[in-house]
């Protein structure tokens, strides 16, 4: 292979998808239909909150891969983790189609994992721990983004308003802040050191290969308990809880995210 034909291979596996852009399109045209009032309130939100989640889905993968790559892996273009492409993914069913119906049942952001890396190509613990680690922290600063507008109040006098009762209320934050709360509630849940998910991912580095090899069987089923236990009513409340805490930080109260969750669910009322 010549180095035109090297160049030419690694920038089509660098080519951002025609299904991110389209993304990126529902993303910015529902957003406009919200923020100025146009159509219905509820049925954007909905593609808003959809379209901006697997958004930051594509781009929690490839924050991975990315940093996968940087570290030493250099197959994950060939993959084509590198595209933004959520059907490139090694699992499009948990990293992309669960997570969604999770939101639209219960609006909690479910974390997936669905690249591949070889980790044999990898040198050093703290380049494994970061690869692991590169993913919810797009999510986090996702929630930073989308948090930080609503609580300074620049969003508070939009044409872009609904009626709820005897209140007029402005769409588009409540719409930035429910996306927010599935971006910190992905975050928490993945930072978990459950064999699984990437708490785990950045912890096992430094585990003896003993410790690493006897947790190695539960690591399909981390996430099937995860999601047990937090359909436990007393413990889906302290996570909410925390969840509604930290967006607090930002100024943001937990009945914007609410208010959100309710326009998002359009069907249902």
């Amino acid at each position: 292979m010549s180095f035109a034909d090297t160049r030419r291979s690694n920038s089509e596996e660098r080519r951002i998808s025609p299904v991110f852009w389209v993304l990126l399109g529902i993303l910015g045209t529902s957003g406009w239909a919200i923020w100025t009032g146009f159509g219905a309130a509820g049925f954007g939100v909905f593609l808003f909150v959809v379209a901006g989640w697997m958004v930051s889905l594509c781009l929690h993968e490839y924050a991975h891969a990315r940093t996968a790559l940087h570290g030493g892996d250099i197959t994950v273009g060939a993959k084509g983790y590198l595209t933004l492409n959520p059907f490139k993914y090694a699992n499009a069913l948990m990293s992309f189609v669960l997570p969604v119906i999770f939101v639209v049942l219960g609006g909690i952001g479910l974390p997936g994992g669905a690249v591949f890396i070889e980790r044999h190509r990898i040198q050093g613990r703290l380049k494994h721990s970061l690869i692991s680690a590169a993913g919810p922290l797009v999510n986090l600063a996702f929630a930073v983004l989308l948090l930080a507008p609503v609580g300074a109040g620049w969003l508070d006098n939009l044409p872009g308003t609904t009626q709820l009762g005897p209140y007029q209320v402005s769409v588009f934050p409540a719409a930035l802040s429910f996306l927010g709360l599935l971006q910190v509630s992905a975050a928490l849940l993945n930072l978990l050191p459950v064999p699984g998910l990437d708490g785990y991912g950045i912890v096992e580095p430094w585990l003896s290969p003993k410790t690493r090899r006897a947790v190695e069987p539960f690591a399909p089923y981390g996430l099937l308990a995860v999601f047990i236990v937090l359909w436990q009513s007393q413990v889906n409340v302290w996570f909410f809880n925390l969840v509604y805490n930290i967006m607090g930080l930002f100024g943001v109260k937990g009945g914007y995210a609410d208010l959100g969750q309710y326009l998002f669910r359009f069907w249902s009322h």
